[in-house]
């Protein structure tokens, strides 16, 4: 038979049980014989329970207890359960405030009780084969790289200060990638300040570990990658409108800032983002539009100053001569559009960049511009989505049916060069005019963490040869096996 003392907790009619079986002990003592508790044992009980919670030393009870009556017995009951009480309160104070901790396939957190304060752990690795069929001699050899190894660091500091901090060790040397603080006012109205990527390309503000296609296409060797500066964005009309606008040191096309204002210029960047029907559950739900753009003087010369353009195939196609100088408004302008429908997924832009240079005594404004269209098909039917296929309906699971979730994808572009361009500001013999690219790949995600990547890319020129002659085809095969968390 178990008493309230054996239950472990307090129990609010302990004192009346235990003056019943007390009264019952003293006055029926043939019930002892049929196995109920004596006074004694229950002192006994009781006298262990006191030593177990610190209310009495050993060897104490025992003098206290002799001679003892019902309500002896019961006021030292009732101080037995007033102290569990107060520990079942301090537990649950403590639980309250005890940091909540979080491991799964989105990486791990750190979260305070009230969840003012959280940090998060990520990563993402990229592994790849790269393996050219054709093209230019020089830096096409067949290779194993680690092409990204970033950890990130991120989280919330008292509800309203957010911060990033992502570095990056794949290549010769770490670097930083991410670096930047948030002060989240509302949803509205955001601040960043730091280094991040500029709000100009579509592609560009996709994470890389959602590309549809190993590498990103034409237009990213356009649009400015991560910049220093400070930038105010938000959304807007229940996320349907989504807006930033900073200023920021400046950046040549397609690559990172450095790490200081090399010009004393700065440039200024923003995008306006639509979603009109993004809370509904039509056909539509899944459109995005807007426009993306930069304005900013620029007035030096070398890679800091000038751009590279390079293929999908990372190989460097079009160069400046070393004689040109920026010596004016570099602007860029990018309309961009995604759809996404069930399995679906379709995402285009377009860009346009113009700058001014100066080779000699000669200045001219050149423009030069870049498209492309992706389009994706999710075989095993999850949906298609600007982050890619985020959880797959049927994970891997090699003898249990799981094959996890495959798409097919589909893209096109191209890069023109200016022609005002050759010859007096890039050689013909070296720099191609024009590149037109297309790729066909399948992904194969095996989890929301692991993911497969097969593409064919073909890269044709105009120009960029010795006597007028177009620069040989580049036709590679890139593979790429990602873990993300």
């Amino acid at each position: 038979m178990r008493t309230p003392w054996d239950s472990g907790r307090a129990n609010p009619r302990a004192g009346v049980w235990l003056a019943g079986a007390l009264a019952c002990s003293l006055a029926a003592p043939a019930f002892a014989q049929q196995g109920q508790p004596t006074v004694e044992q229950l002192q006994k009980r009781l006298e262990s329970l006191e030593r177990r919670l610190g209310l009495s030393a050993d060897g104490e009870t025992a003098g206290q207890s002799e001679g003892a009556g019902l309500a002896d017995l019961d006021q030292r009951l009732r101080i037995i359960e007033r102290k569990l009480e107060l520990q079942e309160e301090d537990r649950i104070a403590k639980a309250k405030e005890a940091p909540v901790v979080t491991v799964n396939d989105k990486g791990a957190s750190l979260k305070s009780a009230d969840s003012a304060y959280e940090v998060k752990i990520r990563g993402l690795l990229q592994g790849d084969g790269r393996f050219f069929t054709s093209g230019e001699a020089s830096g096409t050899n067949d290779t194993f790289l680690l092409r990204t190894a970033r950890p990130t660091i991120e989280g919330t500091l008292g509800g309203w200060v957010g911060f990033r901090f992502t570095p990056e060790f794949a290549g010769d040397s770490a670097s930083i990638v991410d670096a930047y603080a948030d002060l989240k006012f509302s949803p509205a109205a955001t601040v960043r300040l730091g280094k991040f990527t500029s709000p100009v390309g579509l592609e560009r503000l996709q994470s890389s570990s959602a590309l549809s296609d190993v590498e990103r296409a034409l237009p990213s060797e356009i649009a400015p990658n991560r910049d220093i500066g400070v930038q105010l964005q938000g959304d807007l009309a229940q996320g349907r409108i989504g807006y930033a606008i900073g200023v920021f040191n400046g950046t040549v096309d397609g690559r990172d800032a450095i790490t200081s204002n090399p010009d004393n210029e700065f440039e200024y960047a923003g995008r306006v983002f639509f979603e009109p029907f993004k809370n509904d559950a039509g056909f539509w739900s899944g459109l995005g539009f807007g426009l993306g753009a930069s304005i900013g003087d620029v007035r030096g010369s070398g890679n800091n100053f000038l751009p590279r353009y390079r293929t999908p195939g990372q190989q460097q196609f079009f160069a400046y001569r070393s004689a040109v100088s920026a010596v004016g408004t570099h602007t860029r302008w990018s309309p961009q559009a995604y759809f996404y429908r069930n399995a679906f997924g379709l995402l285009a832009e377009y860009i346009e960049a113009k700058q001014e240079l100066q080779v000699g005594t000669t200045t001219r404004y050149l423009e030069n511009t870049a498209w492309q269209a992706t389009a994706s098909y999710v075989l095993t039917g999850e949906d298609a989505s600007y982050r890619g296929v985020v959880r797959p309906s049927h994970p891997f699971a090699p003898g249990k049916g799981g094959w996890g979730a495959w798409e097919l994808v589909g893209r096109y572009g191209e890069l023109d060069v200016d022609d005002a361009t050759f010859p007096l500001f890039a050689d013909p013999a070296a720099s191609a005019s024009k590149a037109k690219a297309w790729t066909l790949g399948v992904n194969w995600y095996l989890t929301s963490n692991l993911k497969l990547v097969a593409n064919y890319l073909d890269t044709t020129f105009e120009g960029g040869a010795a006597a007028g002659a177009d620069r040989e085809d580049e036709k590679a095969v890139f593979t790429r096996l990602q873990v993300a968390f």
